[in-house]
């Protein structure tokens, strides 16, 4: 006789009928009582800092209405701009010198690179516009020419910023070189392209994601920053201000229309920053 095994039979799992007269489930959402109370507190005294700042007399908004856009404002403004813009360029043009030196092979250039950014960032920049305002008392004649004569508080001012803007763009394109990959510049010199032109025609190209965000976060620093050319007599729109409530007490609302001169174009400046670093993310995952 074969022995015969007896499998378990399987069973079956059916799911439970359902009466025609039961309930549908519904899907609750959760309650965010916290979040939603939290956002209203917030809402609130914001509208109650806003209407405080609107409804009270003291910031005399009628007068920041009128100094708005005086001549004096609008030169000043305007200087603030130049300013801005040229400290810029030539910060930049010396800074990707400087990054240039910092990657080169030559440890004499690296030595110089690395002391230049060294010293100029380890140094207030308050200090160095008052350094190079006063380098007549260690060289009275450049040139033969009077250090008085050549050098007048604007050349100071962008003189002084251009050198301390430098010393960080160098770290910013620096930094934008080395996110380029290495078969990139392998790739080009099997092109048979020379070390200036892969680094114009490939390198900067794609460093450019890189080194936007950080150089628009340095424009936006450069205007605000430019206020402390006010120390050395320069016109810009914080000193032409001083100047108007020097002669009229209205302090105050002086200081708002320099700070709403400053928000309106650093606003500008942000947005524009925006879509530049839209553009140069093209073909990229974040395009935001």
């Amino acid at each position: 006789m074969s022995a015969q095994t007896d499998s378990p039979s399987p069973i079956l799992l059916t799911p439970p009928r359902k009466d025609a007269g039961d309930p549908v489930p519904r899907i609750v959402p959760v309650r965010r009582t916290g979040r939603w109370a939290a956002a209203l507190a917030v809402l609130l005294l914001l509208a109650g800092a806003l209407v405080s700042v609107v409804r009270n007399d003291a910031f005399q908004w009628d007068v920041v209405g009128v100094y708005l856009t005086t001549g004096s404002v609008l030169r000043g403004l305007g200087l603030t701009l130049w300013l801005t813009g040229l400290v810029m360029v030539l910060g930049f043009a010396l800074g990707t010198l400087l990054a240039v030196f910092r990657l080169s092979g030559n440890p004499v250039l690296q030595a110089v690179g690395w002391g230049y950014i060294w010293l100029f960032r380890s140094t207030p920049i308050l200090v160095q516009l008052l350094f190079w305002f006063n380098i007549g008392a260690l060289y009275p004649q450049i040139l033969g020419v009077r250090t008085v004569d050549l050098l007048s508080p604007v050349a100071v001012a962008v003189i002084g910023l251009t050198l301390h803007e430098a010393a960080y763009a160098a770290e910013v394109v620096r930094g934008g070189i080395l996110s380029v990959e290495r078969g990139q510049l392998e790739a080009a010199q099997s092109l048979g392209l020379g070390p200036w032109r892969r680094l114009r025609r490939i390198v900067l190209p794609q460093a450019m994601r890189s080194i936007v965000p950080p150089a628009g976060n340095m424009l936006i620093g450069t205007l605000k920053g430019t206020s402390i050319v006010s120390i050395i007599a320069v016109q810009d729109l914080l000193y032409s201000v001083q100047l108007v409530y020097h002669r009229t007490y209205e302090v105050i609302p002086l200081l708002l229309v320099a700070t709403l001169w400053y928000v309106g174009v650093t606003s500008l400046l942000s947005i524009g920053q925006h879509y530049v670093e839209r553009h140069y993310a093209r073909g990229t995952a974040d395009t935001r």
